[in-house]
């Protein structure tokens, strides 16, 4: 800026027009020089320069007096913690310390650089439409210089700042009518210094976000006009926006920063009438934008959202207090704004554009996974670009034609769906109810699931308050869609699809990871079905033991998670860890011994890891994802867990789930693939064990089917040491529950001779005559697995099922005890020369879940004594006792002991009731019930452990979404 320049502009603007320029700068070396280049290029330049530079650690301030000390004085130096309000206030000070004050202000940022006429058309401006009295400039990308940013700026209903431009939207002069709008961006903002001091300036509420807003709103409403020009342009680089620059002001949550200033903004700017509404719309559009961008994985800004939102409501005064300044300085005279506002309707549509790019981005997210697929395979394998003919055998063959003539041209797809067809008639006594063996009746209603889980007391027997099953929480769930009865009935029969789909699929996966053209489908539909058929073969699905059923569903998904953690990108290693410690979680609920199988596979392989490649492993990113999914499955079933332990039932821990005894697993079934009595023939599970050791032939698989062969070893190893145990609880003795690592036995000499078959297959296309008739026999051979398990399944062997459940109870009994707990029956077997037992019956009997918790609690032994007292010494204290807990009826049912019921038949208090069985005697207490008898205390840990699982599901399931980053230049 010349001398003779600035002297002509003086002489020619006195009595008209003054402007100084108030720069603030912060760190901001970087962009400085071209900002004061800038500002000394203008072509009408400014009369006066106050810079304020606020604890800059870089040269900042030195650039600062280099360029305007000898002309305008040395920029003043003031703390970092000094905000962007206050630093404007000093810069004001300064003006009117020195000389006579500027009739207008320009604000700029330290990395806001103005074009050259950007002064002169705001001042144009201002001459052409005196009415004004903010003016702002057209925002540019810096250093994009054509993407527009702002071209003024408002705010909706929702605290979103519209700017009414498109994403990536470039300046070609559509935006060219100067128009009044609510407020203008500070990076080049105009503003008359007396409105700037009537309004007291920026509020410093607002440190470093949000002050333009709030600024614009409370001069719109003190009847001042802002108006935004065009044709001054501004070119500003967001280096606080986008994290580019961090103060102590912004700190590390920028997003919070910027969301509470705009809620701020609208709480403390809106009219009174509305402020009700007002509060209710954020909190309620708070929680809608939190489960957006947890959608979207974006955690952090989802915490920030809530953080927000309880920072501003947790301190209402501050609110309260900044209203009643507005309303000091705006009087009761304050001007309407809602027409400068965002229509109300917008929110809506910004809620649809985000919906619709859920759903593009998922679209490519499957594209980009699909592109990644092929380009490994040409990486691998350059020669699978040859043009071939398509083949009954290739997926993606006629995709010209329809979907019935490639259904019935491909002899897999026809066998599949027969094989589909076969096992859901083998499945024909799982439709509808179903109990018997494992499994116990389901309740009625939904309800009584979701209450065993979140309740800490349960009045079962005498009252627990042993933890409910973690597996209780998956099934409420879906109970809630589908119902008990069905949901129950579509896990059995369900099961066998369900098995053969995640298996083709990882079975499809683990073979293009040996070789790019895969398995065949032939050996994937051998693998797929033989496995599938595990649960059925086994006999846990004919005892109606849910948890080797259910498992071996997941387990191949669980399996397909767990390779991600050979990822070569590290992102999706941690991403694949989080997908393993949901499933591994949900497996483990339903077979608590999964989680041990886990940590012990998790070691082993770590182990080896370390060995093999230690230099790899160095890295966290290499041994932090499994370490991850394994300790998060506590944190995930934290109400099971912890309260087991507390309370005694650690049993718990180690037992499969579903009724007591559990069945015994010795050496021949742990080969054969068997659990109870209900199995398939031996020989099945030793055919598929023959074909898992042949698979150790073939050179080209050999390294996979090794692996295989190690967690096959694990599980093997971990069910013959955990099969030797048993467990003494009060009211029977059972080994512990190995059910899972039968199937992940199974599982592994599945996949073992699937990828053996792969290699077999690769090595006879390279063959001639004795070698591929030997292959065609052992083909053959192996088709008698899935062909035999499939015959026996479907002609009936899983008799242990039924579709009602026998009681000994009158009728009438069970239908009062249903009407409230304290209307208890307790039930008298047995003899005086067999030995007496009673058990309690409250309600609609034991039902899936509450057998679990009645097995896993100790005895209450005071209740025992009140019951060895009334079948030896009764009498009518004893009967109030009873009483007093809760027990209404006492039955016996047949044959009942003679000396027994003669001796409760000659107790004062007790009246003979009436028994469908000559042979069944019962009684009723003929005393008044104590309502308060089943009463427990409330566990508020429970409850914190209870909120705290679903905390960590839902943010682990954000994690195992797709990578949402939001990048910014």
């Amino acid at each position: 800026m010349s001398a003779p320049a600035e002297t002509s502009f003086r002489e020619t603007a006195v009595g008209r027009t003054s402007v100084a320029a108030l720069l603030v700068s912060h760190d901001g070396a970087r962009w400085l020089p071209a900002v004061l280049e800038g500002l000394q290029a203008q072509t009408r330049p400014v009369d006066r320069v106050v810079a304020v530079d606020t604890g800059s650690k870089d040269e900042s301030a030195d650039l600062l007096d280099a360029a305007f000390a000898a002309q305008h004085g040395p920029a003043l130096r003031v703390t970092g913690a000094t905000h962007f309000p206050a630093a404007l206030e000093l810069g004001l000070q300064q003006l009117d310390a020195v000389g006579e004050p500027p009739q207008w202000v320009w604000v700029l940022h330290d990395d806001a650089n103005p074009a050259p006429g950007a002064l002169a058309a705001l001042l144009a401006a201002a001459e052409q439409h005196p009415e004004a009295d903010v003016l702002g400039p057209t925002l540019r990308e810096w250093p994009d210089l054509k993407r527009l940013l702002e071209v003024g700026v408002t705010i909706s209903g929702t605290g979103r700042r519209e700017t009414g431009l498109e994403r990536g939207e470039y300046d070609q002069g559509q935006h060219g009518d100067v128009r009044r709008v609510l407020a203008v961006n500070t990076a080049g903002m105009l503003v008359r210094r007396t409105v700037l001091e009537e309004l007291g300036g920026l509020d410093d509420q607002l440190p470093i976000f949000g002050n333009d807003l709030d600024f614009g709103w409370r001069a719109a409403a003190a009847g001042h006009t802002t108006i935004v020009v065009p044709q001054a342009v501004v070119f500003h680089a967001e280096a606080a926006h986008r994290g580019i620059r961090r103060t102590p002001l912004t700190g590390r949550h920028t997003h919070y920063q910027e969301r509470r200033a705009a809620l701020y903004t609208l709480l403390v700017n809106s009219r009174t009438r509305a402020l009700p509404l007002q509060v209710l719309r954020l909190g309620l559009g708070t929680l809608l934008r939190m489960i957006g961008f947890l959608l979207v994985r974006s955690v952090g800004e989802a915490l920030d959202e809530l953080a927000a939102l309880v920072s501003l409501y947790s301190s209402p005064r501050q609110i309260l207090a900044a209203r009643r300044e507005r309303q000091r300085r705006h009087g009761k005279g304050a001007a309407d704004v809602s027409d400068l506002l965002a229509p109300p309707w917008l929110p809506y549509r910004h809620g649809l554009d985000f919906v619709s790019d859920l759903a593009a981005a998922a679209t490519h997210q499957a594209a980009d996974v699909a592109e990644r697929r092929r380009a490994a395979t040409l990486e691998r394998d350059p020669s699978s670009m040859v043009t071939r003919r398509p083949s009954l055998d290739d997926e993606d063959a006629f995709e010209d034609t329809g979907v019935v003539a490639r259904f019935l041209t491909s002899p897999i797809a026809v066998l599949l769906a027969l094989f589909v067809v076969a096992s859901l008639v083998g499945a024909r006594e799982a439709f509808g109810s179903v109990v018997g063996g494992g499994l116990s009746p389901v309740p009625e209603s939904v309800g009584d699931w979701w209450h065993l889980h979140l309740d800490s007391w349960h009045a079962l027997g005498q009252g627990s308050a042993v933890p409910a099953p973690a597996y209780l929480l998956a099934l409420a769930l879906v109970g809630s869609l589908l119902g008990t009865t069905l949901t129950i009935s579509a896990l059995l029969v369900l099961a066998v699809p369900a098995g053969v789909w995640g298996t083709w699929r990882f079975l499809r996966v683990t073979g293009r990871l040996v070789s790019p053209q895969g398995a065949p489908r032939w050996v994937l539909l051998w693998g797929a079905t033989t496995y599938a058929l595990v649960p059925v073969v086994s006999g846990a699905w004919g005892e109606g033991r849910l948890g080797p059923v259910v498992t071996a569903v997941l387990l191949p998904w669980l399996a397909h998670a767990a390779l991600g953690f050979a990822d070569p990108a590290a992102d999706r290693r941690w991403r694949a860890a989080w997908r393993t410690a949901l499933l591994l979680a949900l497996v483990t609920a339903f077979a608590p011994v999964a989680w041990l199988f886990g940590l012990v596979l998790g070691l082993v392989v770590v182990a080896a890891a370390f060995a093999i490649v230690p230099s790899a492993m160095r890295d966290r990113s290499t041994w932090g994802p499994p370490a991850t999914a394994i300790l998060a499955v506590p944190v995930l079933l934290v109400p099971w867990w912890l309260p087991s332990l507390v309370h005694g039932a650690a049993a718990g821990l180690v037992l499969d789930v579903g009724r007591l005894p559990l069945p015994a697993v010795d050496t021949r079934d742990l080969l054969s693939g068997r659990i109870g009595d209900l199995g398939a023939p031996w020989w099945l599970g030793v055919l598929v064990l023959a074909a898992a050791l042949g698979a150790l032939l073939p050179r080209a698989t050999r390294i996979p089917v090794l692996v295989c062969w190690i967690v096959a070893l694990v599980a093997g190893v971990l069910a013959a040491a955990l099969g030797i145990l048993v467990v003494t609880l009060d009211t029977t003795t059972t080994p512990l529950g190995i059910g899972f690592l039968v199937v992940v036995l199974q599982g592994a000499l599945v996949t073992a001779a699937t990828l053996g078959g792969q290699g077999l297959a690769a090595a006879t296309l390279r063959s001639v005559g004795t070698r591929r008739t030997l292959v065609s026999v052992v083909a053959v051979v192996a088709a008698v697995v899935p062909l035999g398990g499939l015959v026996w399944f479907g002609v009936g062997g899983h008799d242990g099922l039924d579709d009602t459940e026998d009681t000994d109870i009158p009728a009438y009994m069970v239908q009062r005890s249903m009407t409230g707990d304290e209307h208890g029956i307790l039930v008298v077997r047995g003899s005086v020369e067999t030995g007496l037992s009673y058990t309690i019956r409250r309600g609609d009997g034991v039902t899936l879940g509450e057998d679990e918790i009645l097995t896993r609690t100790p005895e209450d032994a005071a209740f025992t004594d009140l019951a060895q007292t009334l079948l030896s010494r009764p009498g009518p204290d004893v009967v109030d006792r009873l009483a007093t807990q809760g027990i209404e009826y006492v039955v016996m049912p047949a044959p009942a002991d003679g000396d027994v019921a003669a001796l409760l038949d000659s107790t004062g208090g007790l009246v003979q009731a009436s028994a469908e069985d000559r042979e069944t005697r019962a009684w009723q207490v003929g005393r008044e019930l104590d309502e308060q008898a089943l009463e427990g205390p409330t566990s508020w840990l429970h409850l914190g452990l209870v909120v705290l699982q679903g905390l960590a599901i839902v943010v682990v399931a954000v994690l195992c979404a797709p990578t949402a980053e939001r990048r910014r230049r």
